[in-house]
């Protein structure tokens, strides 16, 4: 059976910032509608490859491809047109906006006139009644909680009319068990409902589990392991490096 080409693929794509080397020659690639979680200690070089794929940073050398086009040189609006954008670790929404116009923000930087806000207006109250959020559609984003702002911006990356491919970086840090959970499905209903791709970089070895259908293992700026959670987290090297537990890395309760 032949594999589908890589949605998203970095070919020895390395970033140095001075005499650090935060990325080395890292190959990845990720499959169309698949759920990729990336882990590794503090310090991995988890976020700067996350920065380097949607175009915050620019390589020191390498490649990154989204659907086999080159990302490299393109600004970071410029990627997310293409289809790949990217949730970062602080949520940041407008914070004087109401609900319903930081959503229609993202698809109206798309696709303009009636028929598009109609269309726009539609989606964000359908990711509104996904999140919980509806009752508070016309409050300013400044009055939701910490978690709270996290749903709201992470549905806003889904009004991208383009997106084939989002990436989430830390997306459960700090939340409670309800938001976490929440998050979990409205992640789980877009891959499902859309085909859409995720990447997830993430701490929370119990939420890979459920979310990712495979596991990328970073450690020194170097892919070390890839494979299901169970068989990255039985390799010695990961163990040591990444957490020094077996039942943290495996995601025990």
């Amino acid at each position: 059976m032949t594999m589908p080409a890589p949605i998203l693929e970095t070919r020895r794509l390395s970033k140095r910032f001075g005499g650090f080397l935060a990325n080395d020659a890292i190959d990845f690639a990720v499959a169309p509608g698949e759920i990729r979680g990336i882990i590794g200690p503090n310090g991995a070089g988890k976020s700067t490859l996350v920065n380097l794929m949607t175009g915050v940073h620019a390589p020191s050398s390498g490649e990154v491809l989204l659907a086999g086009e080159s990302l490299v040189g393109l600004k970071t609006h410029e990627i997310a047109r293409k289809g790949l954008a990217r949730s970062f670790q602080v949520s940041r929404v407008f914070g004087n906006l109401s609900l319903i116009d930081n959503l229609l923000a993202p698809h109206l930087a798309q696709i303009s006139g009636k028929a598009g806000r109609e269309a726009g207006l539609a989606k964000g109250w359908r990711f509104l009644e996904l999140t919980g959020l509806a009752r508070l559609a016309h409050q300013p984003a400044k009055a939701l909680s910490g978690g709270q702002r996290v749903l709201l911006q992470a549905a806003a990356g889904f009004m991208i009319p383009s997106l084939s491919c989002y990436l989430l970086d830390e997306p459960f840090a700090g939340v409670n068990p309800v938001i976490k959970d929440q998050l979990m499905e409205l992640i789980e209903e877009e891959n499902r409902a859309r085909a859409l791709t995720f990447v997830v970089v993430s701490h929370e070895m119990a939420v890979m589990r459920r979310l990712c259908h495979k596991i990328t293992v970073l450690i020194e700026g170097r892919v070390v392991a890839e494979g299901s959670l169970d068989e990255v987290a039985a390799r010695p090297d990961v163990i040591k490096a990444y957490l020094g537990k077996s039942g943290e890395v495996s995601g025990e309760e």
